[in-house]
């Protein structure tokens, strides 16, 4: 009868405990894993374990390596993922049933004292332990997938500080298997029932430290990553206004050039007179041709009515065809008004910037073309970015876009983007404030 126990105990469960352990492993990466896989590597990973002396460092380690490999292979997680979310489900599985173990030293003598001891007992203690050890861990387990898991715990140009997670992890294991082997030894229990209450009370208290100990390291991380991600934006947002910024005072040098040139044209208009009257035909034709460099050197690619929006426009689609790129500007803008020039550059600087990097990733083989246009409707302000993009792309909106979304939102407006094969359409509405902001009011 121990045999079948042992064979019960150690293949059947412990199958039964891989495959519960590699579901949640997977879950936790975000990857779907083919139903024979998960059964598959249950049963390997069971006789490895028992091979490898489980719940020894060695039988974790080789754990580890397991749950690695299938990650690689199976999920197809990157290696350093794979490796510290491995760690993670092993070390809370161990933790869980080394809880369970000291709440079933506490509670033993008193189930033997009200029951018989046989075999049936035994097989229906353990019974009772494993599902109450796969519960708990369950429970765990739930609690990193929701919280804990994925792009927002660990990405992958954040992985590099995973150590900060990983080495915490791994001594939170060795101190509880010294222990473990100081006090159990993988026996069974047969101190008196005052003497290994007191110590498995003690283990208890050590086991439950150690799981919430691993969940204020992960709560820890999650939140510096968080702090790193939002350090980040910050930076982003601070090169983005200088750009804004910059555009705003090459705006004001081109308003200067443009009244210079506008003061000096009746000069110049006296000039081209003189010469035609005096017969200078040459000369005339070539005084004009530099006044209308001169002009041309001031005027703008794009005209949108917004001098501001003009210069941000006309360097935006400059780029984009120095590029390749066909692009095109119909955008009328109403100038001036309420809505602020700094606003308006946010949502053309992010929109033609998302649309100059799709383009740009479709390579120079493709059709790739920008078209920037927008319409006045009364009080409504239509602007549209159509550009192409490579369609079978996942698509993920950034930190460029949720700041167009903020300024859509802030003037009562919305921001809408459609997709149509490889026609990738941003649409932004504004309301436009029949006051601008810092103006004055009459009747006020």
């Amino acid at each position: 009868m121990p045999e079948y126990i042992d064979f019960f105990s150690i293949y059947i469960m412990g199958s039964v405990e891989m495959l519960f352990q590699f579901y949640f492993y997977a879950r936790i990466l975000k990857r779907k894993v083919k139903l024979p896989f998960y059964f598959l590597f249950a049963v390997c990973a069971s006789f490895a374990i028992h091979f490898a002396q489980a719940g020894s460092i060695f039988g974790f380690g080789a754990l580890v390596l397991l749950l690695t490999a299938g990650g690689i292979l199976l999920c197809r997680a990157d290696w350093k993922t794979s490796l510290l979310y491995a760690a993670l489900v092993t070390e809370i599985m161990l933790l869980c049933y080394g809880i369970v173990k000291s709440l079933s030293g506490i509670l033993y003598p008193l189930i033997a004292a009200a029951l018989p001891v046989n075999d049936v007992t035994g097989i229906v203690w353990m019974l009772a332990a494993d599902m109450a050890s796969l519960l708990l861990t369950g429970i765990c387990y739930l609690l990193v997938c929701r919280y804990f898991s994925g792009d927002a715990f660990c990405t992958a140009a954040q992985m590099q500080s995973m150590y900060l997670v990983f080495i915490p992890i791994l001594m939170i294991f060795i101190m509880g298997e010294y222990i473990n082997a100081l006090e159990y030894d993988f026996a069974v229990l047969e101190s008196a029932p005052t003497e290994y209450l007191f110590s498995h009370g003690q283990l208890l208290f050590m086991h439950l430290l150690g799981l919430a100990s691993l969940f204020c390291i992960l709560f820890s991380y999650k939140k510096l990553q968080q702090s790193f991600r939002l350090s980040t934006e910050i930076s982003l947002l601070e090169q983005e206004e200088h750009s804004l910024n910059r555009y705003v005072e090459e705006t004001k040098a081109h308003y200067e050039r443009t009244k210079s040139f506008r003061h000096d044209i009746r000069n110049h208009i006296t000039v081209i007179k003189r010469l035609l009257q005096n017969g200078n035909l040459e000369q005339a034709v070539s005084y004009i041709e530099d006044m209308d460099d001169m002009a041309e050197k001031m005027s703008f690619p794009c005209s949108t009515n917004n001098p501001v929006a003009d210069i941000l426009a006309g360097s935006k689609l400059g780029l984009a065809k120095s590029m390749g790129i066909r692009v095109g500007c119909s955008l009328r803008l109403p100038y001036p008004c309420g809505l602020r020039d700094i606003d308006i550059c946010i949502v053309l600087s992010n929109a033609l910037d998302n649309a100059i990097h799709a383009c740009r990733d479709m390579g120079d083989g493709a059709e790739r073309y920008i078209h920037v246009s927008g319409r006045i409707q009364g009080d409504f302000l239509m602007m549209e970015v159509e550009n192409s993009f490579r369609g079978k792309a996942e698509f993920k909106q950034g930190t460029g876009l949720s700041n167009v979304k903020a300024v859509a939102e802030k003037y009562d407006g919305a921001m809408s983007i459609e997709t149509r094969g490889d026609v990738f359409a941003l649409r932004v509405l504004l309301i436009i404030p029949r006051h601008p902001e810092g103006g004055s009011r009459q009747g006020d």
